[in-house]
């Protein structure tokens, strides 16, 4: 595959080469350095350093650890680019030289292995890169850019918090709002689609009570574990049973815990699920559905009071804009070459980063960015095994360095060039 630039002329991407060495250091760095959602410290310090050396205006501390970058250059657009800074309770596994090592505390107080096994390092990278390459080229375009480092994306608390903290107030309103992510795919290519690009999410926790007894005498009990076993059967049937095999929708129980010791029954049990969906009618039917059979399934069992439903996280159906899609894979196709720019379905995975877009009400575009060593993904291709490459959130995820690196760079400074007038 050809990874090189397919318009190696743009004014802003002249100095990419001799920017790429010290990128590559700054993504080791921020690899090895991964930090808990809303603990972000090292890496918004990072960004606020790179962003002032550029000459951005630059505001610490938004929704606690992020970080906002103006570069005002003349009247024209403002265009909003996002990366997300933060990384997750994963021991990694990818056995690079420069793995993480790092452990933390989590907000309960525990301590966890942490891992940037989910690919935010590259995001900041990127957009650091681009921001100075903008920066550098400022003679070529007339606007605004405002670089958002987010924190918190993998809690769905980041973008909010953001906006909370007054983002829409003490900033100028974008035109447009960009991020990517990188994912499985071959590197060096760019994927995308008008509509929804990533679902919307719902966590929950689900508390069930009963009466506990000795295991000898189950007569005398309310069983929470035969309450909690059959809640979660019937909850498979929500999919295949309530929702039309032309819509699309995930109900996954991840957790279900109740009692210490085989022979004691106890008073209570805990599920907690997960829910995907691409459309606001088929979310609330399913967790409308939800509710209906936890309480059902709890009176079958006689249960002394109704069960607990806590929602633990949601994240918003992303929906990319139409129009300011197609302006965006024009300017990728006539950069990258068509064969390098895909067009994908929605991905089941979940993002805070619609909460700009839709909050904000602007237009707002989201794509992924391949990571994946181009001959590994062909071979697993052939030999139809894609599902074996690691994932994100897999502790062995890791994308190749070159060319996703370089792509990611140009991504952002090309999709920026498309809204921001010579």
């Amino acid at each position: 595959m050809n990874t090189s630039s397919a318009n190696p002329s743009d004014p802003a991407l002249r100095n990419l080469d001799a920017l790429l060495p010290d990128l590559a250091d700054l993504y080791k760095d921020v690899h090895s350095h991964p930090e808990l959602s809303m603990q972000e410290t090292r890496t918004a310090g990072l960004a606020a350093d790179r962003l002032r050396a550029a000459g951005y205006e630059v505001a610490t501390g938004v929704g606690k650890t992020g970080v906002v970058g103006l570069l005002r250059n003349g009247d024209g657009p403002t265009v909003m680019l996002r990366a997300d800074m933060d990384a997750l309770p994963v021991e990694e596994a990818t056995g690079l030289p420069y793995a993480s090592k790092i452990t933390a505390k989590d907000r309960d107080g525990n301590d966890v292995p942490v891992g940037h096994m989910c690919g935010h390092d590259m995001h900041v990278t990127w957009l650091v890169g681009a921001t100075k390459l903008l920066a550098d080229a400022r003679t070529t375009w007339r606007g605004t850019i405002m670089a958002v480092f987010q924190p918190g994306e993998e809690t769905a608390e980041g973008a909010q918090a953001m906006i909370d903290d007054g983002l829409f107030k003490r900033f100028p309103k974008p035109d447009v709002v960009l991020g990517q992510h990188v994912m499985v795919g071959p590197s060096g290519t760019v994927a995308g689609r008008a509509g929804a690009i990533t679902s919307a999410a719902d966590s929950l926790q689900i508390r069930l009570f009963g009466r506990g007894a000795h295991g000898s005498m189950p007569q005398a009990s309310i069983d929470p574990v035969v309450m909690a076993a059959a809640t979660v059967l019937r909850l498979q049937t929500i999919v295949s049973r309530e929702v039309a095999a032309a819509e699309a929708a995930v109900v996954t129980v991840g957790v279900l815990q109740a009692g210490t010791k085989e022979n004691v029954i106890p008073d209570e049990a805990i599920i907690k699920l997960n829910v995907r969906t691409f459309d606001a009618g088929v979310r609330t039917r399913v967790l409308d559905a939800i509710e209906r059979i936890v309480n059902a399934e709890a009176a079958a069992s006689g249960a002394p009071r109704k069960p607990e439903i806590t929602t633990l996280d949601r994240y918003p159906l992303n929906v990319n804009d139409r129009e300011a899609s197609k302006r965006l894979v024009e300017a990728f196709r006539g950069h990258f070459g068509a064969e390098r720019v895909r067009e994908t379905g929605p991905a089941p995975a979940s993002e805070d980063f619609g909460s700009f877009g839709t909050e904000w009400h602007v237009p707002s575009v989201f794509w992924f960015v391949g990571g994946t060593d181009p001959e590994t993904y062909a071979k697993a291709k052939a030999a139809n095994k894609l599902n074996e490459l690691p994932v994100n959130h897999s502790p062995k995820f890791a994308p190749v360095l070159h060319p996703t690196l370089r792509t990611g760079v140009e991504t952002l400074v090309v999709a920026t060039r498309a809204w921001l007038p010579a």
